[in-house]
């Protein structure tokens, strides 16, 4: 194959060759290139120089950037911090990111009252205890006015009318977190063995700074600076007989349960087993799927965290509240699971071991929490 070059192409290419050297000046240091052995075409082969890269019309797909998985958006952690420092009482706040690496608090690692978060453990240990065929969901638990317990307990009228109440192991938890019926995680708690279990559960998946009770009954009567008796289960009884205490003995209980509650928890021990719940690691994939099914139709403090997320988002938790003395609330808490609409998901946790202010903002800071959370979702 023969190439013919003509005679103004020879001449095109010494011009630019002349350009090319005056390019570079005679100070410059250029460095000696590495000695690169010449290439040989094979016979009737002709070298063409390359020309620039064609770009193609369609662009190289990216993966969408997700800076929020291993840093907490920039700014959260400020706004968190004002507005725990705002509110007026002693308040633990944690925020951790599931699908992600990061977890946020203010007094996240102290201990707080969990009042009726508690019977989140006592459900989760159940449900432990069905995944290891010791209790079945369909498992027949009989409530007799022996079982009754105190406070919110709906289950209480059907047993005082009925004299007694049969009920599956699964309404029993259905009750118990949807409806906080203390009787009803009573209940379960005498059915799975005790606190006990509950503390053999804790441990055993080493959930960290978490206690638990003795049982509702017990519990409630120790925070007022009583010693139970099953008559305090009916109508008013138990707050007739608090009432009736000297105030010294009232102010003792009560002092000793806020500076060293038995069923305290601090929020990021709290944060952490809600994203172990949420990521698999604590039940069986069924069992899993059931407790968050069952923690979404929670009927309790809708104008809590819940309250805060804008539309799009959801929220599924359980609450605690613990007993009023002299206008202080010992206890007002809310935990929960909250997804994004891009499917990303959040522990939060607000506990309020000592709150003055009047419910509504008590209810404001929390949604404030969780509205934070959603503001700076995806920053």
């Amino acid at each position: 194959m023969k190439v013919d070059f003509s005679g103004k192409a020879a001449f095109a290419v010494l011009m630019g060759a002349m350009v090319l050297a005056g390019c570079v000046s005679s100070a410059a240091v250029v460095p000696t290139p590495r000695a690169v052995p010449p290439t040989k075409n094979p016979p009737g082969a002709v070298s063409v120089p390359i020309g620039p890269p064609v770009r193609s019309s369609t662009p190289t797909p990216q993966l969408p950037a997700d800076p929020g998985f291993r840093r907490a958006p920039a700014g959260l952690d400020d706004r968190i911090f004002q507005i725990w420092k705002a509110f007026p009482g002693k308040t633990g706040i944690a925020v951790q990111r599931i699908d992600g690496e990061w977890t946020l608090a203010q007094r996240g690692a102290e201990l707080f009252p969990q009042q009726s978060v508690s019977k989140f453990w006592v459900t989760l240990t159940v449900l432990d205890a069905v995944d290891n065929g010791r209790l079945s969901l369909d498992q027949k638990v009989r409530i007799g006015p022996e079982d009754l317990t105190v406070f919110h307990q709906p289950i209480a009228a059907r047993v005082q009318s009925q004299g007694a109440v049969t009920m599956t192991v699964r309404d029993l938890i259905e009750t118990a977190i949807t409806h906080s019926d203390n009787t009803a995680n009573d209940s379960l708690l005498r059915t799975v063995g005790g606190p006990d279990a509950i503390r053999r559960f804790i441990d055993k998946k080493d959930l960290g700074a978490i206690r638990f009770g003795p049982g509702e009954r017990l519990l409630q009567a120790g925070t007022a600076g009583l010693k139970w008796q099953q008559s305090y289960s009916n109508a008013r009884n138990f707050q007739t007989a608090r009432a009736a205490l000297p105030e010294a003995t009232r102010k003792a209980a009560m002092d000793a349960y806020r500076a060293n509650p038995p069923d305290g928890a601090s929020p990021v021990a709290i944060a952490g087993a809600l994203t172990r719940l949420a990521r698999g690691t604590l039940l069986s994939p069924e069992s899993t799927q059931y407790m968050l099914g069952v923690m979404s139709r929670t009927k309790s403090g809708p104008q809590r965290l819940k309250a805060g997320l804008p539309a799009g988002w959801t929220f599924l938790h359980k609450t605690g509240t613990g007993q009023d003395y002299k206008g202080m609330t010992v206890g007002y808490n809310d935990i929960g699971i909250a997804t994004a609409p891009d499917g990303t998901r959040y522990a939060i946790v607000v506990m309020m071991g000592e709150a003055t202010s009047p419910i509504p903002a008590r209810m404001a800071t929390m949604q404030a929490v969780s509205r934070a959370v959603a503001e700076f979702h995806g920053r």
